[in-house]
């Protein structure tokens, strides 16, 4: 018991080590407080000297196979209409007109799937997927056009089709179907956007010196420079390197690429401006715990408070300090008898979690890195917290939104151009964590969650002042909301281990209503988790839900059921007509409702 107990103390030491200060950023390079690697053997020692700590996992193994005391262990209708492509659907993205990849793309009369794996286990030898194209308009006339022998997340410029796979950036003609350009990735694709032509591509790996080679355009090394892989001067836990690579949608050209490091857990947001890459990292498990130990001298020693005083001043690794601290720990313990150790073990915990929570926005950052459509570094800077996904952020008229959860709560916070904090709003949704957000022009939508969910509207209409001005609380919670029109806002969460669909009344933000409600008998969609899986016809006000099946909604005058079919993972349409793409490609009449054309996909 006694082991069990001094386990959980240390766990909360480092799990509860949490979040954040502000640094002062420039909008020039040079006065960043960031540089470039100068040569190799600096790069090696940054990234060496500053690779994370173990994680909470290692630890306790660690303190567990340890030999210390007792106490340390732990059918083919008729179609009506005309043939003329009126319009189409695009993927539903957070920022119009920045695309972003996925796994069905059209651009009116063909539709491009990708047959994309997602591996549970091991198979030999691999299953092989690829991407099937088929002419689909008029809809009584589907067929098959080509077969390309790659798979992956999809972008579609004009008439290249590109695909991205985990370790490739392929495109492909739409007309021949032939294989233009081939770009290596020698990391793990992050992710990527497009705008206006261009693909912006980031990437992360860990490499041990540099120059990085991070692409290969046509079997040819694309080589980063020491100096173009950007570091804080202040050195930071290091545990990747991030390359932003800004390449020709039409020809494959990489036009310009920049390199810095972070480490995991990276959030990207893409604006018509800039780019945002963020990384959230923890104050060191060693700064954490000297930080308590001062603040909480009466609880030790004074030799102890003053050998960790001593260690803080040690120019050594993050690693040696802990191991440092760590041989303190143990020798303390050593000197207690067994009553006193169950006292102290109890009165630190204690303490800890107070320390943590009314600490936490020191502990906890994310750190930002903003740059260019030119691929500069034009501010970097940091927050309080951990963000939730990409729509966490937006940028709107030159300053950056972004929500956070802290500790037990949750803030907003407002940056201007550089990435300098001109407002904020902490503490809302005190014991929950944010599920969804949505910023739409000087409002924020937020959903926060532990039993209930706090639906908060947020003005943001003065940048230094963004105040709370609505509150809605009803039953689970909602992860991705959409908005329709001005006056109404889509939610698409979870109830009570069921997927509900929420309509909210927007158009006085003082006071929100949940308009209409609807449980759906499914245990889960993929839009809770993915955007691009929704789809909305305004014209029709209908929307897609892919779950075990694929839904049909109306909204107007409230949400209703009118479509189900057996399967359906995405739907497009095209002038009057919606495509739910699953097994079959089904296609419905929206005037109507009639279903015009079933295609078994597998069987093309």
């Amino acid at each position: 018991m006694r082991k069990t107990k001094f386990v959980i103390v240390f766990i909360a030491i480092v799990m509860l080590a949490t979040l954040v200060q502000i640094s002062v950023r420039k909008s020039e390079v040079e006065d960043l407080n960031i540089k470039g690697f100068s040569s190799p053997q600096e790069f090696r020692d940054y990234v060496i000297g500053n690779y994370p700590e173990v994680t909470i996992s290692e630890r306790v193994q660690t303190l567990l196979s340890s030999n210390l005391p007792e106490q340390f262990s732990s059918p083919k209708l008729e179609i009506g209409g005309g043939s003329e492509i009126e319009k189409f659907s695009t993927t539903n993205v957070q920022v119009p007109g920045v695309d972003e990849p996925d796994i069905v793309k059209t651009d009116g009369e063909k539709l491009y799937i990708s047959r994309k794996a997602y591996p549970i286990a091991k198979i030999l030898p691999p299953l092989h997927f690829k991407t099937i194209v088929l002419k689909i308009f008029p809809p009584n006339e589907i067929e098959k056009l080509a077969e390309i022998n790659v798979s992956g997340d999809l972008l579609l410029y004009s008439d290249v089709l590109i695909l991205l796979t985990s370790d490739h950036l392929k495109g492909f003609d739409t007309k021949s179907f032939g294989e233009i350009y081939s770009i290596e990735l020698n990391g793990s694709l992050v992710t990527a956007r497009m705008y206006k032509g261009k693909i912006y591509v980031i990437t992360s790996q860990y490499f041990e010196t540099c120059p990085i080679i991070p692409l290969k355009v046509d079997g040819k090394d694309f080589v980063v420079e020491c100096g173009r892989i950007y570091h804080p001067i202040k050195p930071i836990p290091v545990e990747t390197i991030y390359t932003v690579a800004k390449i020709n949608a039409k020809t494959g050209e990489v036009e310009k690429i920049i390199s810095f490091v972070g480490n995991h857990n990276s959030v990207v947001y893409m604006s018509e401006n800039a780019v945002y890459v963020t990384y959230y990292s923890r104050m060191p498990y060693s700064e954490v715990f000297i930080k308590f130990v001062a603040e909480n001298g009466d609880l030790f020693p004074s030799w102890f408070v003053e050998r960790l005083n001593k260690i803080a001043t040690y120019d050594i690794s993050e690693q040696a300090k802990h191991i440092e601290i760590w041989d303190s720990i143990r020798k303390l313990m050593l000197t207690m008898k067994p009553e006193e150790r169950v006292v102290f073990e109890n009165e630190l915990y204690n303490r800890l979690n107070n320390f943590m929570e009314k600490k936490a926005r020191e502990i906890e950052r994310t750190k930002i890195w903003k740059i260019s459509s030119e691929m500069e570094i034009v501010a970097n800077g940091e927050i309080p917290g951990r963000l939730l996904n990409q729509f966490s952020m937006d940028e709107y008229k030159d300053f950056l939104r972004i929500t956070v959860s802290v500790g037990n709560s949750n803030d907003l916070y407002i940056l201007d151009s550089n990435l300098k904090t001109v407002g904020s709003l902490k503490g809302f949704g005190e014991m929950e964590r944010i599920f969804g957000v949505r910023f739409i022009g000087e409002r924020g939508y937020v959903v926060t969650f532990r039993q209930i969910d706090p639906f908060f509207i947020i003005d943001l209409s003065d940048p230094k002042k963004p105040e709370i001005v609505g509150e809605l609380k009803i039953p689970g919670y909602s992860s991705y909301l959409h908005p329709i029109g001005e006056k109404l806002v889509l939610g698409i969460g979870m109830e009570n281990s069921s997927v509900k669909i929420s309509l909210f009344d927007v158009s006085n933000p003082k006071k929100p209503e949940e308009l209409s409600k609807f449980v759906l008998k499914e245990h889960w969609s993929e839009v809770i988790n993915n955007h691009r899986a929704f789809l909305i016809d305004e014209k029709h006000k209908v929307f897609f839900l892919p779950a075990s099946r694929g839904y049909v909604f109306s909204y107007e005058p409230e949400l209703k059921l009118i479509k189900a079919t057996e399967t359906g993972f995405r739907a497009i349409f095209i002038n009057d007509y919606l495509y739910i793409i699953g097994k079959k490609l089904v296609v419905f009449d929206e005037n109507t409702w009639e279903k015009v054309a079933e295609v078994d996909i597998s069987l093309l």
